[in-house]
C-alpha cells in the first residue's frame, strides 16, 4: 500500500495536474490518501503528480496510528478497532473497511526540507520507507 501526501498548494498548478489531485482526493495541502500499487490507473496518476507530492510504502504500525488519530468512517460514527481496519486495507479491501481513503494532516513538526527538490535533498518524490517518519511528524 502506498501513501501519497500533497505538499504543494493550489497556486500556479496546471489544470490537468489539479484534476489529477481532485481524482485522488488530494484537494488541500497536507492531505494524504492511500493507493494500491496493483492499480495501474492510480499508479499512472501518481507518476503524473510525483513532482508535487511525497509518497512511499506505509507500514502497518503507522497506518494504525493514522486511522486512530485521523480516520473518518463512511457515514456516522467513530472509528473502532483500527488494527482490524488496517489489516483489511493492507489486504486491499477498502469497501469492507468502511473508512474514507483520505486523511487530513497537520503540517510537519520541525518543518520541511526544501519543497522544490526531490527526496534525498528535499521532501518531494519517492521516500520508500522514510515516508513513515514524515507521517508520524504530521499526526
Amino acid at each position: 500500500m502506498i501513501i501519497v501526501v500533497r505538499i504543494s498548494g493550489k497556486v500556479k498548478i496546471r489544470k490537468e495536474i489539479e484534476e489529477t489531485f481532485f481524482r485522488l482526493r488530494l484537494r488541500k495541502k497536507y492531505t494524504c490518501t492511500l493507493i494500491d500499487e496493483k492499480n495501474k490507473i492510480e499508479m499512472g496518476m501518481l507518476k503524473k503528480i510525483k513532482d508535487y507530492v511525497a509518497f512511499g510504502e506505509i507500514d502497518k504500525g503507522t497506518l494504525i496510528r493514522l486511522i486512530e488519530k485521523r480516520g473518518k468512517k463512511v457515514g456516522e460514527g467513530e472509528v473502532k478497532d483500527a488494527e482490524k481496519i488496517a489489516t483489511e486495507i493492507l489486504a486491499g479491501k477498502f469497501k469492507e473497511a468502511k473508512i474514507k481513503r483520505y486523511f487530513r494532516l497537520h503540517p510537519p513538526r520541525k518543518g520541511l526540507k526544501s519543497s522544490k527538490k526531490q527526496f534525498p535533498r528535499g521532501i518531494l518524490g519517492n521516500h520508500k520507507q522514510e515516508i513513515n517518519k514524515l507521517i508520524e511528524r504530521m499526526l
